[in-house]
């Protein structure tokens, strides 16, 4: 299974406000709509994923409510990356409705519960820095 890009996505009720904040941090820039946002850097990197969730409900951590985020793991094959994980001990949580269509994404669980997303088809680092680079003009 070759990863191609691997993205932390964090849930918010605010996306707007979320999204800001970590591209302030990070140096870059938000992209995206009211339901998902993503956070590029200046270089085209994608870093954070921003996913709407109107009933979050913000951690205590490390003394309270669990962390509440995931990972997006970008592949090159999807049947591939799916048969590693199920191999591995994931649970599959919501099931693509094609691993062969152009572009798609599958919800997992690892062993310990802590949900994570395959995804497959989505653009190349090139794709997003010429994005970036458009959108800044």
């Amino acid at each position: 299974m070759k990863i191609i890009r691997q993205v932390t996505v964090f849930d918010a009720a605010d996306v707007d406000a979320e999204g800001a904040f970590w591209a302030g941090l990070v140096g870059g820039h938000v992209f995206g709509d009211e339901q998902f946002q993503c956070v590029i850097d200046e270089a085209g990197n994608w870093r954070i994923g921003v996913q709407h969730a109107p009933n979050h409900v913000p951690p205590h951590w490390p003394d309270g409510s669990p962390q509440q985020v995931h990972l997006d793991l970008h592949v090159e094959d999807a049947t591939q990356a799916h048969e590693r994980a199920m191999m591995l001990g994931a649970r599959l949580l919501k099931k693509a409705p094609d691993l062969t269509s152009e572009e798609g994404h599958q919800v997992y669980a690892d062993p310990a519960g802590h949900p994570f997303c395959i995804g497959w088809g989505h653009p190349s680092q090139e794709a997003i820095a010429a994005f970036v680079a458009q959108r800044l003009e």
